[in-house]
């Protein structure tokens, strides 16, 4: 395989990865340009039988930091969840807010941000954890627990603690959800589906979304019953048993996107 072939499918994607990290589309574009110039020129790192996509980020972000080609006239105009997050990327340290970028947005994992980075797989996961709670520090909020399992439930709430939200209700039941979002409204919900008195997080979280839009975080230990590849699936979702520091990323990644939840049709299985 040639190296046009190898990276060609990622073009767009490191496109979308440079606009997010530089400001604007022309300028990333710049950036991507020099990029494949520089790979033309130098195709040493895709003849190693290296990882085609982490060579590739790699050789734009040593192009990114080495050439002052940004110098785009034009400001963007981000809608959506672009815009959420596009108002808080730039508050982020610049080495967290890449390793939070090509692990939340790219989709890659430790170990290729650490390729990526050329660095260790711990110190990414420390970088994704700084990240996160910068991203926490600029948009603190009160967040709701629908959780029947006390453990669980004490858990995640130090989870959420730890990075500087205020969890205002843990709710046990549909009944109880419902009544604490009437009294206090959450910035972001994480939800349970299966509770105590046999009712359902998910009919507890489509009748909260009736009153108002809220990000919402299933996390379950039947994911399967969610990814159906039928819309609209959730945003966001955590299998159990969970790791913490997913949980963390999740919850700064939800709040980064400020990317609302819909109503979502009742899942028979899952009741």
């Amino acid at each position: 395989m040639s190296v046009s072939e190898a990276i060609s499918a990622h073009i767009p994607y490191l496109r979308r990865f440079a606009r997010a990290l530089v400001g604007s589309q022309p300028s990333g574009d710049a950036y991507v340009l020099a990029t494949l110039e520089a790979i033309l020129a130098d195709p040493t790192p895709f003849n190693t039988g290296a990882d085609a996509r982490s060579s590739l980020y790699r050789v734009f972000l040593k192009c990114w930091t080495s050439i002052p080609l940004n110098t785009a006239l034009e400001t963007p105009e981000y809608r959506g969840d672009e815009a959420g997050a596009q108002r808080n990327l730039n508050a982020i340290s610049l080495r967290p807010r890449i390793a939070f970028l090509l692990s939340t947005v790219e989709g890659f994992g430790l170990e290729e941000v650490a390729k990526t980075l050329d660095c260790s797989v711990q110190e990414v996961s420390n970088l994704i954890e700084q990240a996160s709670h910068e991203i926490s520090e600029q948009i603190l909020t009160e967040i709701l627990i629908i959780e029947d399992e006390p453990f669980i439930a004490l858990d995640l709430q130090a989870l959420v603690e730890d990075l500087g939200h205020r969890v205002v209700n843990v709710a046990r039941t549909h009944k109880e959800a419902v009544k604490a979002v009437a009294v206090h409204r959450p910035g972001l919900i994480l939800a349970d589906i299966h509770l105590a008195d046999g009712s359902s997080g998910l009919e507890a979280v489509n009748e909260i979304l009736t009153s108002f839009e809220v990000p919402v975080i299933f996390i379950t230990a039947y994911p399967e019953r969610f990814l159906t590849g039928q819309a609209p699936e959730p945003a966001f979702l955590i299998a159990k048993p969970y790791v913490p520091d997913t949980v963390k990323a999740v919850i700064s990644q939800a709040l980064f996107f400020d990317r609302k939840s819909q109503k979502r049709e009742q899942i028979a299985a899952a009741d």
